[in-house]
């Protein structure tokens, strides 16, 4: 050991000698082993920016805690690192930077190794992995033929925001104000051939096996759970005038059918083209909603508007004529592309009637008549009872469900229908820095799988990138090819895959990265998933953890993996945040790491990070609590340093009360700890409970109380070994240091971890509160199995007690047996 225990506490010198020692000893790799069990702990992996923020640094340091203390454990930890390395980031900076994407991305990737290598992260880099290598997404290029090959693929037209100038797609977040982020013209919404995964095919296993999640958070499985949306209905028919096809929709609530008072359909739905050829109006209407973006957000957003069609459909109970409309917040990617419309009991079809002019009915009433609401105002969309309904007046909901069901059934133009608000994944992207689509257009084929021996389709990665669409487009190299199928001229498809397909299964290539002969080795999958534990941001709870949730079942059905779930425990980590608003550039209220690490070493910034709040809730940043982490760990730096080491055995037999103390507070501390880290995952009630044994134990070293040989320093030993054992997870370059101190000769993260002794923590005496009238006056020692009897007999005679009675008559005696005794009295 270089580094002087003696010396005041340098975090540079102790960092770096803990750090030597993990890189010469190989510390940190793992291989499986089937005699021991595993753990395998995952941090969402991150994009490649350049620089580590602080909530990467609070992500990694809670993952890298769960890691080390689960290895203390005796478990075979894996803990790996990746690069989620495609994405639209790295063609903004290639075009700011004029440099290739790749070339800034790899450059990223080598600074940023190096910031969380200064963090001491346990991280088995043999195993690192970056999704823009191709010995990853060839694997991805290959399975994505697999389910191509089973009919769980497929291309159809779909609408995407392009800017006009640039002949680009845009992604939502780059339409600002309805224009193109960087040429700023106005943006159309287009129709081009995309790919489309089937997600919809696994909704409801999706959706039923989020009960077999009971280690996630309740808030992320209701999410997911309203995401994939399934619904009861009815599917049912109107008849439209003029046309001999009927047109469909489908509604949740049977029940108020007798309130349709409009239909409404997406503008892309074939009534709404036809109404265009035959009135101007209806068509310059259309083609003013080629403008803007056309997420859901989108429009959930918008202002509600629309133009009547003229065409009339014939309500089906009725015979009544029905205005259709054509309404900017209609999908056509959601059932039919068509809805009925009841304005007296849906607030948005309620807001577009009050527009319009259309009528509103009442068709429900509440089952409570003391239920107030009026339809001038807003709708009343609660269930109720059916009134102005013809032969369901006077029915429920469940009742008015099934008469509708049943009448639609028998009259052959409906029936019960399930489903769900969940779509497939549209994974096509119209950018270059992405994983190529395995697929060849021929005029004369169609689409065709490029072939299995052709693979990988190798990105190019020198090229000159300037934003007006995607290279990839311009390169006849890439782009011209043979069909697989006719032997025919034919093109490679220039779409890149949406990123979140390569974050939806590297958790399962970490477990045999280096795998050459298949995507994935099925001895490391059996022994290394299911991930035990997965560490990420809430914002992620619905896009990314549902994809890789779809992923790893069709791995599954493809024999690749064995378990119907890739992530067994979830914790999602709370944001770093500083003067109350989310740490941003734009804000300027950020924290360097890197400047943190150096001033005050990287164990200092892990431990703030853990002691500052739980881990699923926001951390506000404070510099001064930053200070405060530092000085406790000087502090305890400094006790240990000035101990003298001693291999004197703790004699419980002779101990006294006070060493008796001592050892219950250093192994009441270690129970608490372990139910922090392991059940309760809470790390800064941990910390406060190691903070309060090193209390315990300076007012034991300030008395001098310690002297070679005795007791005194036996205990002291247990106490202070323990200390560095219940710590070393979160700062374990300062534990690394003083467990070599202590006397032992291997790594503490080798070490055992500490396990309470149930003798120890059993007390002769306990302290009791007693109050007068709910107030303290008196703490009282007693045996520690006083009776409720005594308790209350040695309250009653407490001469501070007596005091605050005195001319009072004593109406109640509450005994709280080991806690308190309260003596009510007036």
């Amino acid at each position: 050991m270089t580094v002087t225990i003696k010396n005041e506490y340098n975090p540079a010198a102790v960092e770096s000698e803990a750090q030597h020692y993990w890189e010469n000893n190989d510390s940190f790799r793992v291989e499986l082993d089937p005699d021991r069990e595993k753990f395998y702990c995952l941090c969402m992996f991150p994009y490649p920016s350049g620089k580590l923020h602080m909530g990467h640094v609070r992500n990694y340091t809670i993952g890298d805690v769960v890691s080390r203390f689960q290895r203390m454990l005796g478990k075979n930890v894996l803990q790996p690192m990746g690069w989620d390395a495609f994405g639209l980031p790295a063609e903004n900076a290639a075009m700011k930077n004029k440099v290739p994407p790749a070339q800034w991305t790899y450059t990223n990737i080598d600074e940023m190794r190096s910031q969380l290598q200064q963090l001491g992260y346990a991280y088995d880099w043999q195993r690192e992995l970056a999704t823009c290598h191709v010995d990853y997404y060839r694997w991805e290029q290959w399975f994505f033929i697999q389910l191509y090959k089973k009919g769980l693929v497929y291309k159809k037209e779909s609408e995407v925001n392009w800017d006009p100038v640039d002949q680009t797609v845009l992604a939502n977040e780059q339409v600002i104000d309805g224009k193109g982020w960087r040429s700023g013209a106005p943006v159309e919404r287009r129709k081009i051939p995309q790919w489309f995964i089937k997600i919809t095919d696994y909704a409801q296993e999706l959706l039923d096996d989020l009960e077999k999640l009971d280690d996630w958070p309740d808030r992320v499985r209701v999410m997911q759970q309203n995401w994939i949306g399934r619904s009861e209905g009815l599917e049912f028919e109107f008849t439209v005038q003029g046309f001999d096809e009927p047109m469909q929709v489908y509604t949740t609530r049977p029940d108020t059918i007798m309130g349709v008072t409009y239909c409404a359909v997406a503008p892309e739905h074939e009534l709404a083209q036809k109404a265009a050829e035959n009135d101007p109006k209806v068509k310059d209407w259309l083609n003013s909603l080629k403008l803007g973006g056309v997420s859901e957000a989108d429009m959930a957003t918008i202002e509600k508007e629309g133009i009547d069609t003229g065409f009339k459909a014939i309500h089906p109970v009725t015979g009544a004529k029905v205005q259709i409309w054509v309404g900017n917040f209609v999908l056509m990617s959601y059932g039919s592309g068509a809805v009925m419309s009841v304005p007296g009991h849906d607030q948005r079809d309620w807001e577009f009637a009050r527009k319009y002019g259309i009528e509103i009915k009442q068709v429900i009433t509440p089952a409570d008549s003391g239920t107030e609401y009026d339809l001038d105002k807003q709708a009343f969309t609660d269930k109720g009872v059916c009134i102005n309904s013809g032969d369901i007046d006077g029915l429920d909901f469940n009742a008015a469900f099934a008469h509708m069901v049943n009448f639609f059934t028998n009259l052959g133009t409906g029936r019960k229908a399930i489903n769900f608000r969940l779509r497939d994944w549209g994974v096509s992207r119209q950018r270059y820095w992405g994983a190529p689509i395995p697929m060849i257009n021929c005029t004369s084929c169609g689409s065709v799988p490029v072939p299995e021996s052709e693979l990988p389709v190798v990105l190019p990665e020198n090229v000159e990138f300037d934003g007006s669409g995607s290279p990839l487009k311009k390169m006849t190299d890439f782009i011209d090819t043979t069909c697989p199928e006719c032997d025919g001229k034919a093109e490679r498809e220039t779409d890149t895959f949406d990123t979140f397909m390569e974050s939806s299964w590297y958790y399962a290539r970490f477990a045999s990265p280096r795998e050459d002969g298949a995507m994935l080795n099925k001895e490391a999958m059996d022994y290394w998933l299911d991930v035990d534990q997965y560490i990420g941001g809430i914002e992620h709870a619905i896009l990314h953890l549902l994809y890789a949730r779809f992923f790893h079942k069709l791995l599954r059905d493809e024999g690749l993996v064995s378990t119907d779930e890739p992530f067994k425990r979830l914790l999602t980590q709370g944001m770093v945040l500083k003067d109350g608003a989310k740490m941003s550039k734009s804000l300027g209220n950020t924290v360097d790491p890197e400047g943190m690490i150096e001033r005050y070493g990287a164990d200092t910034v892990r431990m703030y990070m853990m002691f500052t709040s739980p881990p699923d809730q926001s951390l506000e940043w404070s510099d001064s609590g930053v200070e405060g982490a530092y000085r406790f760990l000087k502090r305890l730096w400094k006790l240990i340093g000035e101990y003298k080491t001693s291999t004197v055995a703790v004699d419980k037999a002779t101990l006294d009360d006070a060493q008796k103390a001592i050892r219950l507070k250093t192994h009441s501390t270690i129970k608490k700890v372990t139910d922090d880290y392991d059940r309760r995952q809470v790390f800064n009630t941990a910390i406060a409970a190691v903070m309060e044994l090193y209390n315990e134990l300076s007012s034991l070293t300030a008395n001098n109380d310690i002297q070679d040989g005795s007791q005194n320093q036996a205990v002291f030993q247990e106490a202070v070994e323990a200390m560095v054992l219940l710590l070393a997870p979160i700062v374990p370059h300062m534990s690394h240091v003083l467990w070599q101190h202590l006397g032992h000769t291997g790594a503490v993260m080798d070490a055992t971890w500490p396990t309470y002794d149930d003798e120890a923590l059993v007390q002769d005496t306990i302290q009791i509160v007693l109050q007068v009238n709910g107030k303290l006056r008196a703490k009282l020692d007693v045996s520690a199995d006083i009776s409720k009897q005594d308790m209350e007999a040695a309250a009653l005679a407490d001469a501070n007690v007596q005091k605050f009675a005195e001319g009072l008559t004593v109406r109640k005696v509450i005994v709280v047996p080991g806690k308190l005794v309260n003596i009510v009295a007036n």
